[in-house]
């Protein structure tokens, strides 16, 4: 026999009004004061990411107590915003701070919710996406040893995730000190123009320890940090940075070992047609490497990640024939693509990515060899053209290299060229010019005693010029198998796309048992 319990709808009211507490429309004039700032609320932004889908935990949670001294604490859901969102039907964990919240400063519970946060994502195997606005830490609550002595094991928890599943921080407002260090754990990071910043000080902590005058758009503004490389891309508005992130996770599977990505429908670029006229002969002549990417991949797929910064190299995610991969290509029309310090880093970093979520890799060459002189030496390009090397070589996901134009000496090496990383497939085309150093330059270091002493010094180094260049042929590299072979540009697509159906999505370690390898940086 059941029996009627008179408490329960008062309980489930009770419920209710708790919730309707902690909602945007219980807090109509924060609301307005952050529209007012042109910025969504935090509940906004979670549905423009995911739609109607939203599965919220810790709704209910509350500050912890204010230190000896302070106001008590009135915070909403600690000034986080927790939960399960999915997008385009894939679950993804999502944290989004909440800048009506005392400035979505970082309290212990709020902690303990990205903690939740970080459990949720390592167990379920699905992405994390934090969304900043505000943070740091709430001084109503840091101001006390007790409670600061025992730090956060938040870094150690993203430390576990990197590498397992993708890692997302989108900075949609002041985003200094503890918000910067959590999206520098992230594996793709963007932020909103005038609205976003990320850095370790803000413009007052700065002024204060340094003396230094500056706003906190000049030490930590969208384009200060993108050509910087601290972040992936700057978006102009909250919209596409959501439009970002969905097609950022379009290319990649839920976690590290997951299904791949299966190969959609797809369609030939208009660029294809024009592939084998895009690569001028002269070797002094620029191209926009790009054009020669968009005519490799599948129409509308190319997507570059940190577009301003270190512009010699170009580093996008694309399609081939439907199925997701990543290109590394040097950029001939900056620096003619020759590689630096911060080429070197932006390269081997989405190289790793790649790896990680076992996206096959394209690496296209066209380069005349590293920055020399003072400015690779103060940069220690020695150790960090040598870390791409590595993170080429450690890769495990399949690798095409194509040798375009140049590609002279160890930073052809460097790049994965010929056999050096026993690449799954090595080609170059019929513009390609493979040797140690430029002909001109090794005949003016070594030969340069022979033609200063002869009758006509120009026409002697001319004829020097000439012998050795004869040969420096693509075909000769194909003929001692330094290359798989030489193909044309508009032959190269679906050489692509047949190993793509063929080639193991990983290969073995190459030496079994062996715990890790030590970067060189």
């Amino acid at each position: 026999m059941h029996t009627q319990n008179p408490g329960g709808p008062e309980l489930v009211a009770r419920v209710r009004a708790a919730y309707d507490a902690v909602s945007d429309e219980a807090r109509a004039e924060k609301v307005a004061k952050q529209h007012a700032r042109g910025k969504l609320t935090a509940r906004e932004r979670i549905a423009a990411l995911g739609g109607d889908r939203f599965y919220e935990f810790g709704g209910l949670a509350g500050p912890g107590p204010a230190a000896d001294g302070a106001t008590p604490l009135v915070a909403p859901g600690d000034g986080v915003v927790t939960g399960i969102v999915y997008i385009d039907g894939r679950p993804a964990v999502v944290a989004a701070f909440d800048f009506t919240v005392l400035g979505g400063s970082n309290g212990a519970t709020g902690m303990a919710k990205l903690e939740r946060c970080a459990e949720r994502a390592l167990l379920d195997r699905i992405p994390l996406i934090m969304v900043m606005d505000g943070g740091g830490h709430r001084m109503q609550e840091a101001l006390d040893s007790r409670l600061a002595a025992p730090g956060s094991r938040l870094l150690l928890r993203l430390t576990d995730l990197s590498g397992h599943v993708p890692l997302i921080a989108a900075m949609m407002g002041p985003g200094f000190g503890a918000p910067a260090n959590l999206a520098a754990c992230c594996d793709f990071v963007l932020v909103v123009r005038q609205i976003g910043t990320i850095g370790l000080s803000s413009a007052p902590l700065v002024k204060a320890a340094t003396g230094e005058d500056l706003t906190n758009e000049q030490i930590g503004g969208a384009d200060v940090q993108a050509a910087r490389g601290v972040v992936d891309l700057a978006v102009d508005d909250e919209q596409e940075a959501f439009d970002a992130i969905r097609l950022y996770l379009s290319y990649l599977p839920s976690w590290a070992e997951g299904d791949p990505i299966i190969a959609g429908a797809y369609e030939l670029a208009s660029a294809a047609d024009d592939l084998d006229l895009l690569i001028p002969a002269d070797m002094r002549r620029g191209y926009d490497v790009r054009d020669v990417v968009e005519g490799l991949c599948d129409a509308d797929t190319l997507f570059e990640l940190k577009p301003d910064h270190a512009r010699n190299v170009v580093t996008a995610l694309v399609r081939v024939g439907g199925r997701p991969m990543g290109v590394v290509a040097n950029q001939p029309v900056h620096l003619s693509g020759a590689l630096d310090s911060a080429a070197c880093e932006k390269a081997a970093h989405f190289v790793a990515v790649c790896d990680t979520f076992g996206l096959p890799l394209l690496i296209l060459i066209d380069l005349p060899g590293f920055i020399i002189g003072t400015p690779g030496e103060q940069t220690q390009l020695v150790r960090r053209s040598a870390r791409l090397g590595y993170e080429l070589g450690i890769a495990t996901v399949p690798r095409f290299v194509i040798v375009t134009r140049k590609a002279y000496g160890a930073a052809y090496i460097v790049m994965g060229g010929g056999r050096s990383i026993d690449a799954d497939l090595s080609l170059a085309w019929p513009t390609a010019e493979i040797c140690a150093i430029p002909v001109e330059s090794a005949v003016d270091i070594v030969f340069r005693g022979d033609y200063e002493n002869a009758d006509d010094p120009a026409a002697r180094r001319d004829e020097l010029i000439g012998t050795f260049r004869a040969n420096i042929d693509p075909l000769l590299a194909a003929d001692g198998f330094g290359v798989d072979d030489v193909v044309t540009p508009s032959a190269t697509r679906g050489l692509l796309i047949e190993a793509l159906g063929r080639v193991q999505r990983r290969r073995l370690p190459r030496v079994p048992g062996k715990r890790r390898t030590i970067s060189p940086i």
